[in-house]
């Protein structure tokens, strides 16, 4: 049984129809009378209409855009990593998708970090089903929300009850991007709404997420891990590495081991470089063995920063994540969440710097003290405390001038180790042997 009427054949060319709402799409009914959304068929206002045109309409339905170009033909079976379990694993999720192109069915998942190629698998299916002509609707997350919110302005094209049936009864929906989009009360609602939808009515569906499904919100979490229902992947996983947010160049920072370290700058006092060559083993037993904090206190370029970085780049080589942050800058980047146009959600970013195995708080005490910053840091700060997760932290500011809150953490015998370093600043190293150089080319000529 069709889900439309005589009456709307009855439609003048070029109106939108008032079954599909212009999709050219309709799902038949039951016996009951209900819809029968396992299937779909073309609403009789485009059953006259030519194959081109009805390809035309399938693509512009599809959202793709630019994305029909990714195709299975175009898209290695074994993916670009160079290394052969993520090979192993990326032909297995590749037949996989093939798979599903062919018969969806159920949800398919897909994780990985970015630059992995499971967008590319994601739009494959989409134009693999639109080249036998099966509608499909490729969306991201963040678009999609701000889709629906767009639906509230009174200018709308579409009402947003029209524009979340739309996406809800989708033949087959591709939601890529999942878990990257700001983390509101409304857009987890909005979400959970669609989801909720989609797996009742057990829906073909696939979930690109950068996250590991582990770190995803509960109620989504449970869903996309229903045995029942969904069948997910490891596209490929993640290597190890060192996340910087703000500061030096990342180059720079990659560069700062303990073998370029000097501690035996030739200007310094005796004990000064008695005192740097302590901090330089402090931080190297550290590197080998990251437990509790360690924090170095003194003047800007005093080689705080380089040992924070070469702990950091040991982990890296020992295959052990690490997460290196600009304190100012982290503030920064978190205030821009809030933007639109933010690709990273304040949940994630907050949640990747508070649970990261190994932190480092570079220029602590640098970062503008407003009510907002102050909480932001202690949050962190508190949850790594009471977790005892290991953290480096560098400042320029003695203990007293911290808050109390903090500084009464990083000074905890039982956790810290606080290291005052004496050295002044090496580019005073650097500018008198300058001049030292110059002076002896006078000499010379």
């Amino acid at each position: 049984m069709d889900t439309w009427s005589d009456a709307e054949d009855e439609a003048q060319q070029g109106e939108t129809c008032p079954i599909c709402k212009g999709t050219g799409f309709v799902h038949p009914l039951l016996p009951s009378g209900k819809p029968d959304f396992s299937r779909v068929v073309a609403c009789r206002c485009i059953r006259k209409e030519s194959d081109r045109g009805h390809q035309a309409r399938l693509e512009q339905y599809s959202n793709l855009g630019s994305l029909t170009r990714l195709t299975f033909a175009n898209l290695f079976p074994q993916g670009r990593s160079g290394n052969p379990d993520n090979q192993k694993r990326f032909e297995e999720v590749y037949e996989a998708a093939k798979a599903f192109a062919a018969e969806p069915r159920g949800w398919l998942v897909l994780s990985g970090p970015s630059g992995c190629g499971k967008t590319h698998l994601a739009a494959a299916i989409a134009n693999e089903r639109l080249k036998h002509g099966h509608p499909t609707l490729f969306i991201t997350v963040p678009d999609l929300l701000d889709h629906l919110r767009s639906a509230f302005s009174p200018d709308s094209e579409m009402p947003y009850d029209e524009s979340l049936d739309q996406v809800r009864n989708a033949p087959l929906l591709i939601l890529d991007d999942l878990g990257v989009q700001t983390g509101t009360p409304w857009a987890k609602e909005k979400l959970d709404q669609l989801l909720n939808y989609r797996s009742n009515n057990e829906l073909p569906t696939v979930i690109v997420t950068i996250a590991p499904i582990s770190e995803l919100e509960e109620r989504i979490r449970t869903r996309l891990s229903n045995p029942g229902l969904s069948h997910t992947y490891v596209v490929e996983e993640k290597q190890p590495s060192v996340e910087y947010t703000g500061g030096l160049s990342l180059e720079l920072l990659k560069s700062m081991t303990f073998d370029n370290f000097d501690w035996k700058r030739v200007n310094l006092l005796p004990e000064q470089r008695q005192n740097l060559e302590q901090a330089y083993r402090l931080a190297l037993e550290f590197a080998k063995s990251p437990d509790g904090w360690l924090v170095l206190q003194g003047v800007n370029g005093c080689g705080k920063t380089h040992l924070a970085s070469a702990i950091a780049n040991y982990q890296l080589q020992a295959g052990k994540p690490a997460f290196f942050v600009v304190v100012p800058d982290f503030l920064d980047h978190l205030r821009s969440t809030f933007s639109p146009d933010s690709k990273v959600s304040y949940d994630q970013l907050f949640e990747s710097v508070k649970t990261a195995p190994l932190l480092v708080l570079d220029d602590f005490g640098e970062q503008a003290t407003t009510p907002w910053a102050q909480e932001k840091l202690y949050q962190v700060i508190n949850y790594r405390y009471n977790a005892r997760l290991a953290t480096v932290v560098t400042t320029c500011c003695s203990l007293d001038e911290i808050e109390s809150r903090i500084s009464s953490r990083l000074v905890d015998p039982r956790l810290s180790l606080a290291f005052n370093i004496t050295a002044p600043d090496y580019r005073s190293d650097l500018r008198s042997n300058r001049r030292n150089r110059r002076g002896s080319k006078r000499r010379q000529d």
